[in-house]
């Protein structure tokens, strides 16, 4: 079974966290540029930061930039 879009989009910028390709303090590209990235619709997207949010790898409020805070645990 194939996991939900939002959540394969979570994986993504969490394993770029990890990898550090976004490093603590970085900006994510704007919601614009990820559902073009992913391919996938505005409501997905922000599903995907809710989901990071509450795992406090990124904060942000809606409509501002939202930025890496954490990196997650192995």
């Amino acid at each position: 079974m194939t996991a939900p879009k939002y959540v394969r989009v979570a994986e993504d910028i969490r394993s770029q966290i990890r990898a550090g390709t976004l490093k603590v303090g970085d900006r994510l590209p704007s919601t614009t540029a990820l559902i073009a990235r992913y391919k996938v619709s505005y409501g997905t997207v922000r599903a995907a930061i809710l989901v990071l949010k509450a795992e406090r790898l990124v904060e942000g409020q809606q409509g501002e930039a939202v930025y890496v805070i954490g990196v997650p645990k192995p």
